[in-house]
């Protein structure tokens, strides 16, 4: 199966697509789309930027919808009956519009509780009738509490960027969600990557077995990205940063730093240099945090300095390059990092400024050695 024009969704859909000009599937939709619209649970691994999103949005509009035009639509507030549940705001945000692209001949309901935002917001958004619930675990908690909102009608439940909501942190919330889910509910994980100390967590959440999809991309680099080391001589990172900046000064860049001190000192040398720029981590205010971000996609801004809240799910078309300023210590942070550039096909660059302490990754990612200069220089 090659194209969505092959799959058995509603006419509605289809035009939709049409229009949108998606036509060919990915890897990841052909691997489970499929088994989705057959409502099967699922567990889909495939690499950033591969369509999965549109990969669970897809069958969930068409089983809503078919239910619906089958006289059975919601009918009672609060009372969605499909929920995906993300890590964070922006993640929700992008799901979101994802879905809105897609009901404009479908016509259903989706709504939105995510963190960042007044909890009279997430109390408003679920108070009427509606079909497709977006939420955050701390927000949805909330609403669960104080029982604005039911999850006993719920037919699919997916969990986006599971390898962070199976974490110890997200786990008892994502657990208390899917027993507050009916037992027939068609139960849906997706992420980038999925850590093997994970299996035991995935085994105990599913009532049925799920059919596993795993792209032959997923846990690696997409080939149209190019990979670029800097060595940092004695912890002269900025010596080594400033020229790397003025090589592309015209490319979205995305400046990757562990911690809010780390980002703390970039932002005063990129102020001292009279660089452009803005900053998007966790400690910001949410309505800053948005403007930031808003600013960079429009091309007002042509670096951002994050932390790893931006390392999920954020989709930037003008994301040029990644630059790893500060590497992670896990292999999965970096490919979550460096999978914000190169994506749905598109080439771009990551570069890593490198010491002695980063040798480890490098050799847990098959670059170490030849990748990584005795001098600042570039390997492809």
């Amino acid at each position: 199966m090659a194209s969505f024009s092959e799959l058995p969704l509603l006419p509605s859909l289809q035009g939709t697509l049409a229009a949108l000009g998606l036509t060919t599937l990915t890897d990841i939709q052909a691997g489970a789309l499929p088994a989705l619209l057959e409502g099967r649970a699922l567990v889909g691994v495939a690499e950033t930027g591969s369509g999965k999103t549109l990969t669970f949005v897809l069958p969930l509009l068409h089983q809503l919808k078919t239910l619906e035009t089958a006289g059975s639509p919601v009918t009672e507030e609060g009372r969605p009956r499909g929920l995906v549940v993300v890590p964070g705001r922006e993640l929700g945000e992008q799901v979101a519009k994802v879905f809105k692209s897609l009901t404009h001949d479908t016509r259903l309901r989706v709504r939105v509780a995510l963190g960042g935002s007044p909890k009279k917001v997430a109390r408003q958004n679920v108070a009427g009738v509606f079909d497709i619930l977006v939420a955050t675990p701390g927000r949805l908690r909330q609403l669960m509490e104080t029982d604005a909102l039911r999850l006993d009608d719920v037919r699919m439940l997916v969990f986006d960027e599971a390898d962070q909501m199976l974490d110890p942190g997200f786990l008892p919330g994502a657990t208390r969600v899917l027993q507050a889910c009916p037992g027939h509910v068609q139960l849906v994980l997706f992420s980038a990557t999925l850590p093997a100390a994970l299996e035991t967590v995935i085994e105990g959440l599913f009532r049925r077995v799920p059919i596993r999809v795993r792209t032959e991309g997923s846990h690696k680099v997409v080939p149209t990205l190019r990979t670029e080391h800097r060595r940092v001589p004695d912890g002269r990172r900025w010596e080594v940063l400033r020229p790397l900046l003025a090589e592309a000064p015209e490319a979205g860049t995305l400046l990757f730093v562990n911690t809010r001190e780390q980002g703390d000192r970039l932002a005063r040398d990129l102020a001292s240099a009279r660089l452009s720029f803005a900053c998007f981590g966790g400690e910001l205010d949410p309505v800053e945090r948005r403007r930031n971000l808003s600013r960079f996609r429009a091309g007002e801004l042509r670096l951002l300095v994050v932390t790893d809240l931006a390392a999920r799910g954020l989709d930037v078309e003008r994301v040029e390059r990644v630059v790893n300023v500060h590497l992670p210590r896990e292999v999965e942070t970096y490919l979550h990092r460096v999978g914000r550039t190169a994506r749905a096909g598109r080439s771009g660059l990551v570069v890593n400024l490198v010491t002695e302490r980063d040798l480890p990754l490098l050799e847990a990612l098959g670059q170490a050695d030849s990748r990584y200069p005795d001098t600042p220089g570039s390997n492809g």
